[in-house]
């Protein structure tokens, strides 16, 4: 019997500390709970483990990481290569001198957000409003409610595919909306960000308010994979799509949200390519209508089946 691809790899790493797994199902991971299988699951014990995997892993196998699948799309076809996930000691949160915050980035953004609360550390609220981790957050720019993760951040922290360690400026990142510009194959672990001083219960307020205005405003109840379209400049993805005609639209299992229309919903028994295909007819049709084409938020990966 051929050996599979986390077999071949565990014995050419005789140290690795983590878990490796074949054939993993990702449809539970994200936030849709649809797509494919990841040939390869790696989940490192800690950073020195994720830095000896990196450096010894062959040039020819691809790999990725995922965090808590909020914001992502896997295709049916499922994920080649290995995929790497940040586990619990990856999520470590604290606070430092002069209204600064160290967060790993397996840590959820809401508990970053409550994390830094209890600190007395303003500025961070908007990540109240952000369901996933902080290591989509500072590969994607995430913000909500005025702000965006680029406004926090000092310095990102991780590997790259030699399994050196790396360190990014603020600037190194690129940071533009919904987007940065790092080096392609780094693996962020954490980054320091800060905000200020504040009382507690100003901050308390502000986090309350984010959380109120989410719930009543976003299906947060339902299988999704949060905002699909980014903004474009000076519009709301939200708006065209509603103007488009597009609220309630269905394929297959996938619909888009009566409640917010820049959210795609899986409303039992979708497909991911249900899904990535209602969320082509809404561009078609919001071109169609108002010339604007919209540009995915949504990271998309893996092969169609």
């Amino acid at each position: 019997m051929t050996a599979t691809l986390a077999e071949r790899l565990a014995a050419q790493l005789p140290k690795l500390r983590g878990r490796l797994l074949s054939d993993q199902s990702l449809a539970e991971v994200v936030w849709f709970r649809v797509g494919g299988r990841a040939e390869a699951l790696f989940t490192p014990a800690d950073e020195d483990d994720l830095a000896y995997f990196l450096s010894r892993l062959p040039a020819e196998v691809p790999y990725g990481v995922i965090g808590l699948g909020s914001n992502l799309l896997v295709r049916d076809g499922g994920l080649p290569g290995v995929t790497i996930r940040l586990g619990k000691p990856f999520a470590t949160i604290a606070p430092g001198r002069d209204a600064t915050l160290w967060a790993g980035a397996a840590a959820a953004d809401k508990r970053v957000a409550l994390e830094a609360m209890e600190a007395g550390i303003g500025g961070f609220a908007f990540f109240a409003g952000i369901p996933g981790a902080l290591g989509g957050a500072l590969a994607m720019n995430a913000g909500a409610n005025g702000t965006e993760t680029s406004d926090r951040v000092v310095e990102v922290f991780g590997f790259d595919r030699a399994g050196d360690a790396v360190t990014l400026s603020n600037a190194a990142m690129g940071y533009s909306y919904r987007h940065s510009s790092a080096p392609e194959g780094v693996i962020f672990t954490g980054a320091l960000m800060r905000g200020e001083q504040r009382e507690r219960a100003a901050i308390k307020a502000e986090v309350d308010a984010v959380i109120a205005h989410r719930e009543a405003s976003q299906p947060t109840r339902s299988r999704t994979g949060g905002s699909t379209f980014k903004n474009p400049p000076g519009l709301s993805a939200w708006r065209l799509v509603d103007e488009a005609g597009c609220r309630g639209l269905t394929i297959g299992g996938a619909q888009v949200s009566e409640l917010h229309t820049n959210f795609l919903i899986n409303v039992g028994g979708a497909t991911a390519a249900d899904i990535e295909a209602l969320g082509e007819e809404v561009r078609r049709r919001v071109k169609e209508t108002s010339g604007v084409e919209l540009e995915w938020e949504i990271k998309r990966i893996g092969v169609a089946a």
